[in-house]
């Protein structure tokens, strides 16, 4: 796919003040246009449908959908549509699912205005990118778990399963989970006991903690 003159995007984060931000940032750039924007991944996806977008740009960590969820959407609904994550946590397991879900980059929120820009730039060139001292992060993070017996390559959940995790772990019941992930209620029990037993792990509160450290919801 060649590069567009202007490129259309779509903006995904659950913060109103973080949206306006990018878009200002957006809006002063001349081979840019926002055509849309999402407070969750359920609604970046329609978004993204609608508009026909050229990139959007996802926050990881939103209510409903994940932005990971939403990436994987957008990439089997409409794969010529590029997509960037963006994320505050600096974790390498995060990264590598990001590429997974079909992402071309990953900038961290704490990127300065301009290497956001032409990370979106890069990403649209077809590159894959990485800004805002997270590979430096990347291979702090890599080392740390390693050190600690841990192996980074291997996620035991699925990704409807991490789905899961986070609904969980805002306190969701069994049939919001269900009406959310359009499953059934005896499929959530079933994705329930198989999480718990993955992970070792017996009650909300531990996998509310474990979210958490995956950046699936904020402390």
């Amino acid at each position: 796919m060649t590069t567009p003159l202007k490129t259309r995007l779509v903006i995904a984060d659950d913060h109103t003040i973080v949206r306006r931000g990018l878009r200002s940032l957006f809006a002063a750039q001349p081979d840019f246009e926002v055509v849309g924007e999402a407070e969750d991944g359920v609604e970046a996806v329609e978004v993204v449908l609608q508009t026909q977008a050229d990139l959007a740009v996802l926050d990881i960590s939103m209510p409903r959908k994940t932005g990971l969820a939403a990436a994987r959407d957008i990439a089997e609904r409409r794969p010529e549509t590029r997509v960037l994550m963006l994320s505050m946590h600096d974790s390498e397991q995060y990264f590598f699912e990001a590429l997974k879900a079909g992402a071309a980059g990953y900038v961290l929120k704490s990127a300065a205005d301009r290497e956001l820009v032409e990370a979106c730039r890069a990403t649209m060139r077809g590159e894959s990118v990485v800004y805002g001292g997270a590979v430096t992060a990347l291979v702090r993070d890599y080392v740390d778990r390693v050190r600690h017996g841990e192996d980074p390559r291997e996620d035991p959940l699925s990704p409807r399963e991490l789905e899961v995790v986070k609904l969980i772990a805002e306190a969701r019941t069994n049939e919001q989970i269900a009406e959310a992930l359009t499953i059934s209620r005896k499929t959530v029990e079933r994705h329930r006991a198989n999480i718990l037993a993955k992970l070792g792990m017996r009650d909300r509160v531990e996998l509310t903690r474990y979210a958490i450290r995956r950046g699936l919801i904020e402390p």
